[in-house]
């Protein structure tokens, strides 16, 4: 599905924070093996970046990220941060952006590749979409419809991860 959209060589960008959420809504997990091999098969993939927070106390997670490095992806991780809110009645929130991170691996690989793939619905990149356009990039945002934002809808060509589930899906594709 998505080779109709990109052409050239491939660089992949995935916003995991974004992509936890939207999974969470869809109530299935993408096997991230397989996403890998999906990527493969479609477009001529150069890398594949995966932004995430992390809590180095998380052995679960630390393990996840372990297995993407090993696999081909390119991690990219900051520590998480408690954040003090009085408001709030649990004290305060956790928080880790890596958006800065992301766009400038993105803009320093431009020269590398011909097609962007966003993995993100996330507003704050529409400069980042903008940027790659001017320079005749291919851009393609991989999301759910209750996550992208309308002004990355009208930047780049979207595709729903509804539509590739059965070749990402963690479940077993058969059932």
């Amino acid at each position: 599905m998505i080779s109709r959209f990109i052409k050239g060589k491939t660089f992949v960008f995935i916003d995991a924070s974004n992509i936890y959420h939207s999974q969470r809504k869809l109530g299935w997990r993408i096997a991230f093996l397989r996403l890998k091999e999906y990527l493969e098969k479609n477009a001529d993939l150069g890398r594949i970046y995966f932004y995430t927070a992390y809590d180095s106390n998380y052995l679960k997670q630390r393990k996840f990220l372990d297995f993407l490095e090993i696999n081909g992806y390119t991690v990219r991780k900051k520590k998480v941060k408690f954040i003090k809110d009085f408001n709030r009645e649990d004290g305060g929130f956790h928080k880790g952006n890596l958006d800065v991170e992301l766009t400038i691996d993105a803009v320093h690989n431009r020269d590398n590749f011909q097609s962007f793939i966003l993995f993100s619905g996330d507003s704050d990149f529409e400069a980042l979409i903008k940027y790659m356009k001017v320079y005749k990039k291919n851009c393609l945002v991989i999301s759910t419809k209750d996550h992208v934002s309308i002004e990355l809808i009208k930047q780049a060509k979207f595709i729903d991860l509804k539509k590739i589930r059965y070749d990402i899906d963690m479940k077993d594709s058969s059932k």
